[in-house]
């Protein structure tokens, strides 16, 4: 079946990037603010620049090929994923920005408020994962724009009415980003025969694990990005640890759920970073390595779990088709590792207590 586009969509795209553009630019001109620094802020600009750029490298290269996947996409998936990304982030800069603009009529720009925007752009670049070969770029950018505008909605209700500290509260993008994107998958209908932009090869399939490996690579300084100094080191060193029993233990599952015994590269590449999903929720809570590998170990074979058998039932059940699996590499190690931290957290108390 041949696919199906929509009409003169050059005549929507482009005039709907433009007008968001512009009146991003006229918003800029009115409230932005770069922050003065001093000498002090020079050194900790040098320190955090490096780290800055890793979240970059996630954002654009390892999100951007994990998106090549679709055969019909290829690399116009990257194009696609570096567009949504940058409306995201400017739009996260905005909304972020309007409790300094409520008190100070000044919205503050430094390599900190960045980071956060880009944080919320990862949760939207999460939630299209679901719905990828099946929207157009139209959709992907007005479905970029709601999903932060709520995602950002979502950490002021956590801040401001469950008193959760910030770190905690913008750390639940994995959680958000999936089941916004599973929500999304509702609105199709036919799910069950597939689509026909969804279908993958070799090569498209290749380039997609070199988006995970830019992940792994990189997702400890995504974890530790917002960390207070202190205990920076120990957040770097537990999602390493992590990762890597996480990887190990896809491996493992991959070679045993495949009928031939061969290792299953798109089951590893769903699972391979659960362990950073669900450690990035639970890292303030974290104390000794082995929890920190335990929790990595435990997060690979739910997601493998989910992999296998949570996609296949959702999709009879509910009509819900997930294109890149987020539900199981993001929404359920997100949810362990929120139950992690509750469960690690009452036993400090306890352990207080006594």
């Amino acid at each position: 079946m041949a696919p199906q586009y929509a009409p003169s969509l050059r005549s929507r795209l482009a005039p709907l990037l433009l007008i968001l553009q512009t009146a991003f630019i006229i918003i800029a001109a009115l409230c932005f603010e770069n922050k003065q620094t001093n000498n002090l802020d020079r050194k900790s600009f040098l320190d955090f620049y490096p780290e800055f750029q890793d979240v970059n490298v996630m954002v654009i290269l390892g999100f951007g090929f994990l998106c090549t996947f679709p055969v019909r996409y290829g690399f116009s998936g990257s194009g696609f994923n570096l567009l949504v990304a940058v409306i995201a982030t400017q739009w996260a800069l905005i909304l972020n920005g309007i409790d300094s603009l409520y008190n100070t009529r000044i919205i503050w720009i430094d390599l900190k408020s960045i980071i956060n925007a880009e944080l919320c752009a990862v949760s939207a670049l999460i939630s299209i994962g679901s719905v990828l070969g099946k929207i157009n770029p139209v959709q992907l950018t007005l479905t970029a724009l709601l999903e932060v505008t709520g995602f950002v909605l979502n950490n002021w209700l956590h801040q401001t009415l469950l008193k959760v500290r910030p770190l905690n509260s913008i750390m639940q993008l994995h959680v958000f980003g999936a089941f916004f994107g599973l929500m999304l998958t509702w609105y199709r209908n036919g799910s069950a025969q597939g689509f026909e932009k969804e279908k993958f090869d070799k090569k498209s399939g290749l380039f997609s694990m070199f988006g995970t490996v830019f992940l792994w690579m990189f997702w400890p300084s995504f974890n530790s990005v917002l960390v207070d100094d202190q205990t920076q080191l120990e957040a770097v060193c537990s999602t390493y640890l992590t990762l890597a029993a996480s990887a190990v233990t896809a491996a493992a599952l991959a070679m045993l759920s495949s009928p031939r015994g061969k290792l299953n590269p798109i089951q590893m590449q769903s699972c391979i970073l659960a362990g950073g999903v669900a450690i990035g929720v639970s890292i303030s809570a974290l104390r000794q390595p082995w929890e920190a590998m335990a929790l990595g170990f435990t997060a690979a074979i739910i997601s493998a779990m989910g992999f296998r058998y949570l996609k296949t039932h959702l999709l009879i059940a509910f009509d819900c088709h997930d294109t890149c699996s987020v539900l199981s590499t993001h929404g359920l190690p997100g949810l362990l590792g929120w139950l992690a931290q509750l469960v690690l957290q009452i036993k400090d108390c306890d352990d207080h207590t006594v």
